[in-house]
C-alpha cells in the first residue's frame, strides 16, 4: 500500500548551511516541519515556489498516489511531477578560520620603507538571503557545508583581505610596530570593507577578527629598521623621563616649603606673635650683638629703622632697644676724662699726686669732681649732679 503522507524535516547538523531532504516527489497532505533559525524552499518542476519559515505545513502536490501510478506508467515508473524540499540553516556559524596565503605587500605610511606581513584570524557567517544563496552557490547540489562554503570563498577572500589591509594601514597611517595594539581597528574597518562582497552571495559576515599579524622577523633590512625605530623611541622615553623626574622633585621641594611654613605659622599661633614681630626679634638680636651706632650704620641700619622696630616687635622689645640707643648715645657725648697734667690757673706742670699748684697754689681739680654720666664739673660738694641728677 503506498504512503499517502510524508512527513519532512531537517536532519543536518549546526556545521551546514543548506542541506536537501532525500525524500522526493512526495505526496499531497506531505507534513513539513521547519524548526527556528530555519528555513525551508519547495522546488516544484525545478522551480524555486515558496520559502516557509518556522512552523509545520501541509503541502499540496500533483502527486496524488492512484492517479500517480497511472502516469507514472506513461513515464517508466517516473512521476512527471518533480518536487523537493531545501533547508537553509540560518544560525551563526563561528570560529570560521581565515588567513592569507602570502605576505602582503606594502609600503610603510610613515617611514615609506617597503614591508611584507601575513595576517590571520576568525570569523562568523550566517545564511542571509536564503533564495540568493541557494540558487548562487548551491544548484543542484545536496548540501552546502562549512568547509565548502569556505573553499569558494577562499579565493576571492585573499584577495579582498590582501587589499583590505594594505588600504587600512595607509588610511590610518600605521606604522609596522603600531599593528598589535590595532587589531581592533584592522578588524572594524576589514569586517565593514568584506560586508558587502558577502551579501552578494546572500552571507552575512557577522564578524571578522585579525588575530594574528606575523611580521618580517629575522629580515636583515628590517632588522636594521626595527633597531632605529626603537633607538629613536628610547631616546624619547629617556627625555620624559628626565622631565617627569625634574617635575616631581619640584613638587617635593614646593610641599616642603608648604610644611615649614605651616609648622611655623602654628608655632608663632602658640606663642602668640606675627611673622612680623618675629622679624622684629631678629633685628633686636642684631642690635644687642653690636656696641656702638656706628657699627648699625656700618650694617645698613638706621635710626630711623631702629626706631620703627621699636613699634613693630612691641614694648617691651622696643623699650629696650631705645635704652640701648640712649645709652650709647650720652657714652658718645660724654668727653673723655683726662688726667689733669697743668696747672688749670697758670699753666704750669703739676707735679703726678699733688693737691696744689707748685707755682701759684690754685688747689687740683679731682676726677671725682666731673659727673661720671655727663662729664658736668663740679662746682660744690652735694650727693647728686646739678644737671643730670646722677648719684655722686
Amino acid at each position: 500500500m503506498a504512503q499517502i503522507a510524508d512527513v519532512i524535516k531537517y536532519e543536518g547538523d549546526n556545521t551546514t548551511f543548506i542541506w536537501k531532504h532525500p525524500k522526493e516527489d512526495f505526496n499531497s497532505l506531505t507534513q513539513l516541519i521547519v524548526h527556528e533559525t530555519q528555513e525551508a524552499i519547495f522546488f516544484m518542476n525545478g522551480q524555486a515556489l515558496d520559502l516557509f519559515g518556522p512552523g509545520r505545513y501541509t503541502l499540496e502536490t500533483q502527486n496524488i498516489p492512484r492517479v500517480s501510478r497511472l502516469l507514472n506508467r506513461t513515464t517508466g515508473d517516473m512521476t512527471p511531477f518533480h518536487c523537493e524540499v531545501y533547508f537553509i540553516n540560518k544560525t551563526e556559524q563561528m570560529s570560521i578560520k581565515w588567513g592569507t596565503d602570502s605576505k602582503v605587500q606594502y609600503i610603510d605610511p610613515q617611514y615609506g620603507f617597503p614591508l611584507a606581513i601575513g595576517a590571520s584570524g576568525e570569523m562568523s557567517l550566517r545564511a542571509e538571503d536564503s533564495r540568493k544563496l541557494l540558487l548562487k552557490l548551491v544548484g543542484t547540489e545536496n548540501y552546502l557545508s562549512q568547509q565548502k562554503l569556505v573553499s569558494y570563498f577562499r579565493a576571492f577572500l585573499m584577495t579582498r583581505v590582501k587589499t583590505y589591509i594594505a588600504q587600512v594601514i595607509k588610511s590610518n597611517n600605521i606604522n609596522i610596530f603600531e599593528l598589535d595594539e590595532n587589531l581592533t581597528l584592522f578588524s572594524e574597518n576589514i569586517h565593514r570593507l568584506l560586508k558587502p562582497d558577502f551579501e552578494d552571495y546572500g552571507i552575512s559576515l557577522e564578524r571578522f577578527f585579525v588575530t594574528n599579524v606575523v611580521k618580517p622577523d629575522g629580515d636583515k633590512q628590517y632588522e636594521k629598521f626595527k633597531e632605529l625605530h626603537f633607538r629613536q623611541y628610547a631616546d624619547i622615553a629617556e627625555a620624559r623621563l628626565r622631565q617627569q623626574t625634574d617635575l616631581i622633585y619640584a613638587q617635593t621641594e614646593a610641599q616642603k616649603v608648604v610644611i615649614d611654613s605651616q609648622a611655623q605659622a602654628t608655632k608663632r599661633a602658640q606663642e602668640g606673635y606675627t611673622y612680623a614681630q618675629e622679624r622684629g626679634f631678629d633685628v633686636a638680636e642684631k642690635v644687642a650683638q653690636n656696641e656702638a651706632v656706628g657699627q648699625y650704620t656700618n650694617l645698613g641700619v638706621g635710626l630711623g629703622t631702629m626706631a620703627g622696630v621699636g613699634g613693630v616687635v612691641g614694648g617691651v622689645v622696643g623699650n629696650s632697644i631705645n635704652n640701648a640707643f640712649i645709652n650709647t648715645n650720652a657714652q658718645q657725648n660724654t668727653p673723655q676724662q683726662t688726667v689733669n697734667s697743668f696747672c688749670e690757673n697758670c699753666g704750669a706742670a703739676l707735679t703726678d699726686g699733688a693737691a696744689f699748684c707748685d707755682e701759684c697754689g690754685t688747689p687740683v681739680t679731682k676726677a671725682e669732681d666731673v659727673c661720671a654720666n655727663c662729664g658736668y664739673k663740679f662746682e660744690r660738694p652735694g650727693k647728686f649732679c646739678p644737671k643730670c641728677g646722677t648719684k655722686r
